[in-house]
C-alpha cells in the first residue's frame, strides 16, 4: 500500500512539474493539502536523493531537479517508502527470507509476489511524473 509520505512526495512532484521556476514549500503544501512539517521532511528526502534542487532565503524553495517527464512515479515511490515488493522476499533490493519459510523456490506466496512486484514496477516505472500530472489534469478537465 503507498503510504502517506509517497502520495504526498508525488503530490509535490506534480506540483513542481507545473510550476514556473521555484516553488515555496509553504505554497506546495497550501495547495496540495499537505501537513507542511510532513512536506519539510519528504522534499528534503527528494532533495537528498537528486530529485529536486532546493534553494536557501529570499527567492528560495525547491524545483525539479530534471524534466518531469525524466523521473517516474516508481522512482519518488522507491526513495520515500523503500522497495516495491508486497513483502521482504520478493524484494530485489532488500530481499530478506520470510522466517518461516520451509523452501523459498517453492513458494507459491512468494511466486505470486514476485508477479505482483513486477507488475507494480513495470507500471511505476514507465510512469513519468509529466505523464501524472497530464492525466490529473485530463480528469479534472474532464468532470468540469
Amino acid at each position: 500500500m503507498l503510504s502517506n509520505k509517497a502520495k504526498y512526495g508525488l503530490k509535490a512532484m506534480m506540483h513542481l512539474a507545473g510550476a514556473d521556476g521555484i516553488s515555496l514549500a509553504a505554497q506546495i503544501a497550501q495547495d496540495n493539502n499537505i501537513p507542511r512539517k510532513f512536506l519539510d521532511a519528504i522534499l528534503l528526502e527528494l532533495t537528498k536523493a537528486g530529485l529536486l534542487t532546493s534553494k536557501k532565503g529570499k527567492g528560495g524553495g525547491y524545483q525539479l531537479a530534471r524534466p518531469a517527464d525524466a523521473i517516474t512515479a516508481g522512482q519518488v515511490i522507491r526513495i520515500l517508502d523503500g522497495p516495491l515488493a508486497p513483502i521482504a522476499c520478493a524484494s530485489r533490493t532488500a530481499y530478506r527470507p520470510c522466517p518461516d519459510c520451509g523452501d523459498v523456490e517453492a513458494c507459491a506466496i512468494r511466486d505470486v509476489m514476485l508477479d505482483v512486484r513486477d507488475a507494480m514496477a513495470l507500471i511505476l516505472d514507465r510512469t513519468t511524473i509529466a505523464a501524472m500530472r497530464a492525466r490529473g489534469l485530463a480528469r479534472q478537465l474532464a468532470l468540469r
